[in-house]
């Protein structure tokens, strides 16, 4: 299949004279946050071809970090731009909510959780390309604050003196198992390196109920699953079956059919809550400084449900609708899994504040551990400044995985 017709944002980038080289892999409507989809087979990661991309852009990550092109596209409604950012060791901005336009054929993405921009080898280019793309489109549910200038220009100007926050704290309600040691010391590596910088660092989180955060993003998921299974049978003109998807997503979209209308709308009205809550946060501080994500890059099958798990998933996935929610402690083990993988990026998804993967570590067998930073609403502005500003300091331009290095 085929769109009939260039979405706004594509537009946009032929319009900036970008040349569209092909589509690369990614996990079945982007629902994991790594790429191993049945039908084309699992991603690898250039660094080392037994872990994984990340996800849901994980072909887009592994493209850019194996110098196949300087950006490729990702939509990130839970991680999918920041996690193969991560893994794959580039740069990986998802922008304010309605920076990029998503029309015309959608009126938003995921009540405004997820957003399209790029992952890239260079923070500059980040900037441009988001120069290029940015604004609303017509009939845009949303418009991000105006910017004071070229997000370009921002690139080399002098952040000034941030107060910064960090924590390793989850973001999401599922901090076990609790984050892998080189995580951990990238972060810890990173605060000093900003306090090098003259930046104030302080040890702090938002205070948000993150269990509650957990179940209300998981109930909005899967209705988006449920209706994305639905719009794809209806493309096609026939039923959906359950061999149509892969096990995961056809159990997440009879889960979202399970939940009732007042679930969906009381999930979306706490995600607007958690919202408020984060930015009385950001009132205190400019940024907060995570790990990108609790572990380096996992091997390739390490996340997916193992055997006892499929059979559990599989007897839910014969249940009718109206059934599954009794079974759902059958499906909360694979959840948790997920959701502990990408526990520090849901909730910048779900305030539609910017936020970036930024690759400043690696470990001692030399896979790369980004570090995530988020900003206030709408000021891309301070974290292209930041990350001009690290780029300088800890340059990765120079590493590359073995498979391009010249000899």
């Amino acid at each position: 299949w085929a769109p009939p017709a260039d979405s706004e944002l594509v537009r946009r980038w032929k319009a900036a004279g970008l040349v569209i080289a092909g589509k690369t892999n990614t996990s079945e409507f982007g629902f994991m946050p790594w790429t191993e989809p049945e039908l084309f087979g699992p991603t690898h990661n250039p660094y080392d071809l037994t872990r994984t991309a990340g996800g849901s852009s994980g072909g887009s990550g592994a493209a850019v970090a194996a110098r196949l092109v300087p950006m490729a596209s990702g939509g990130d409604g839970g991680g999918s731009i920041r996690v193969p950012a991560s893994v794959n060791g580039v740069f990986g901005l998802k922008p304010t909510r309605g920076r990029t336009p998503a029309g015309p054929l959608y009126y938003e993405l995921w009540e405004g959780c997820a957003i399209e921009h790029a992952l890239t080898r260079s923070v500059r280019d980040s900037a441009a390309l988001l120069d290029a793309t940015a604004g609303a489109d017509i009939g845009a549910p949303y418009a991000a604050p105006p910017q004071e200038r070229p997000f370009l220009a921002e690139v080399g100007r002098d952040p000034g003196k941030l107060r910064i926050a960090f924590t390793t704290q989850a973001l999401i309600g599922v901090d076990d198992p609790p984050p892998d040691p080189e995580c951990v010391r990238g972060l810890h590596a990173t605060v000093k390196l900003l306090e090098s910088l003259g930046h104030e660092v302080v040890e702090a989180a938002p205070k948000i109920d993150y269990a509650e955060l957990a179940m209300a993003f998981m109930t909005m998921t899967s209705g988006q699953a449920a209706n994305d299974i639905r719009e794809t049978a209806a493309l096609v003109g026939r039923k959906p079956a359950r061999s149509d998807f892969e096990l995961s997503t056809w159990v997440l979209g009879q889960l979202g059919r399970a939940f009732t209308a007042a679930d969906y709308v009381h999930a979306t009205r706490f995600l607007g809550t958690a919202a408020r809550q984060a930015g009385d946060f950001f009132t205190q501080y400019d940024v907060l400084l995570t790990p990108t994500l609790p572990t380096p890059p996992f091997v390739i099958g390490a996340l997916q449900p193992s055997a006892a798990e499929r059979r559990l998933l599989g007897a839910v996935s014969a249940l009718r609708a109206g059934k599954v929610l009794t079974a759902f402690d059958l499906v909360r083990p694979f959840a948790l899994k997920t959701f502990s993988f990408i526990r520090y990026l849901v909730l910048f998804n779900v305030t539609g504040q910017p936020a970036m993967s930024v690759p400043l570590h690696w470990t001692d067998a030399g896979l790369p551990v980004g570090m995530h930073f988020a900003g206030r609403f709408g000021d891309e502005a301070t974290l292209f400044r930041l990350a001009g500003q690290l780029e300088q300091e800890r340059p990765w331009a120079g590493r590359a995985p073995a498979m391009v290095r010249r000899p």
